[in-house]
């Protein structure tokens, strides 16, 4: 074989010239720090830079970049949390006592309502209104302050209830003071302003008054002798609510009409 041939001057290789990177010019620099600036300025960032400038732009740009990803990471447990057990026991309930504000809101519309409509059909004393809303089983708890605010307001008042009853029961149905005070004491209206709505009733009205049932009740006995008639009128009046001297005094004015001739004649 014959020696080795010599290598071929155009299979040599071209020398490599490194390039070198081109210096930035400031207005690049500014313009690629302004675009990375919002990336640091997300919340939480100033807070990771610590406020520094300059060297710090790096601090910052990371933990912004930290609590971003944190938005899609799982929520911490709360004890991871340091959440103490009174917090996670008040979380945990605040549902249920939603649903109990709820429900209480709708018993004292419930309560409002039927006092208002009770209280348009007839006058009802406190006590009375009271007594409907147990049988209707709603607690004192949440009826009382509702009661509070119309008394205060003067939808509920014992004591007009008390004066009209009196003055009704006297003028209309002829009671007396005793039978009017033993039923607002069955209403449960107070002691003083049923004291007060008696004292409306005079002396001389409630004679007037009980003179005129007698009169109007022994003519309706005409068939009886004196004591038996004596006896039931007695009877009558007292039931009436009157005390015994208003009794005697109509007693012997109804007597005295008895013995006219003709009897007694009413309109």
């Amino acid at each position: 074989m014959g020696p080795p041939s010599e290598p071929l001057q155009s299979e040599h290789l071209a020398p490599v010239t490194p390039l070198r990177r081109a210096k930035a010019s400031p207005e690049r620099r500014q313009a690629s720090r302004s675009v990375a600036r919002p990336v640091a300025e997300l919340p939480g960032a100033a807070a990771a830079g610590g406020g520094a400038a300059g060297g710090g732009a790096r601090p910052e740009r990371a933990g912004a970049t930290e609590r971003w990803n944190n938005t899609w990471a799982a929520e911490p447990s709360r004890a991871s949390a340091g959440a103490s057990p009174e917090a996670s026991s008040l979380g945990a309930g605040a549902p249920e006592a939603g649903a109990e504000d709820e429900e209480t809101e709708r018993l004292t519309r419930k309560t409002t309502a039927l006092t208002i409509r009770q209280l348009a059909r007839r006058g009802m004393s406190r006590w009375e209104l009271e007594q409907l809303l147990i049988k209707r089983e709603i607690v004192p708890e949440v009826f009382a302050p509702e009661l509070d605010r119309l008394e205060a307001m003067g939808v509920i008042d014992d004591a007009s209830l008390a004066a009209t009853l009196a003055f009704t029961q006297h003028s209309r149905k002829g009671l007396g003071r005793s039978a009017i005070e033993l039923d607002l004491k069955r209403r449960h209206i107070a002691p003083e302003l049923i004291e007060e709505a008696l004292a409306d009733i005079a002396d001389e009205d409630e004679l007037e008054r009980a003179t005129e049932l007698a009169v109007k009740r022994i003519g309706q006995l005409s068939s009886y002798d004196d004591e038996t008639t004596r006896r039931r009128l007695h009877g009558f009046l007292a039931r009436k609510g009157y005390g015994s001297s208003v009794v005697r005094q109509a007693m012997d004015a109804a007597f005295a009409t008895r013995g006219r001739r003709g009897g007694v004649r009413f309109q």
